[in-house]
């Protein structure tokens, strides 16, 4: 199983690299994945980029990153060329906060309510999207979280659709702070869960 962390110039930290932490912890593989070699996020932390765009769309599933520069990406016909082979019917398509303008401008909302941060709601509504007040929702192969710390969320929710649930409270119970695991665990779970398939519940 292959999960891309799509991440772009102006890329925040903690949207990325908070899911590409929990996600390892599944045992699959995860990659940054990016449109040059080397991105720098908004703090000026720069990152290698582990796969391109081209791989990254083949993945089982694909997380689009939020950054201060999303609203550039969208107006950029090479990158959403790219993008605009994802496909939900035979991948998990997860977005993070500003990503989820992406998803909105690759018309892969069709209807859904997404969730996203704040800044990014207005762009987001302006897309003709629906926004919830709330830190996760899913629907299908499609999921959006809103909130940096979110990105927990989204990570929970790949790991559960692709390794079990078991697997997504292991990730997210080791990752949780000392003597507060539990709790963590659950909030994560009680996010995630009403979204999963009736099978995985």
């Amino acid at each position: 199983m292959h999960t891309a962390i799509l991440t772009f110039d102006g890329y925040n930290e903690l949207d990325s690299l908070i899911a590409l932490g929990v996600l390892n912890r599944a045992g699959s593989r995860v990659s940054i994945a990016s449109p040059t070699p080397e991105v720098t996020s908004m703090n000026g932390v720069r990152l290698y980029a582990m796969t391109d765009l081209e791989q990254a769309r083949t993945a089982d599933a694909v997380i689009i990153g939020s950054g201060v520069r999303t609203r550039e990406v969208v107006e950029d016909a090479a990158i959403m060329g790219v993008l605009s082979r994802l496909d939900p019917a035979r991948q998990l398509l997860a977005a993070q906060c500003s990503g989820t303008l992406v998803l909105a401008k690759l018309g892969l909302l069709g209807g859904v309510p997404a969730c996203t941060d704040l800044t990014s709601k207005p762009w987001v509504v302006a897309a003709g999207v629906e926004v919830l007040d709330q830190p996760f929702f899913a629907r299908g192969n499609i999921a959006t979280a809103g909130g940096c710390l979110a990105s927990a969320y989204l990570a929970t929710w790949v790991i559960a659709r692709l390794h079990g649930v078991a697997a997504a409270e292991s990730a997210m119970h080791y990752v949780a702070p000392v003597g507060e695991k539990e709790e963590y665990v659950a909030r994560a779970m009680g996010n995630v869960t009403p979204y999963l398939e009736p099978a995985l519940r």
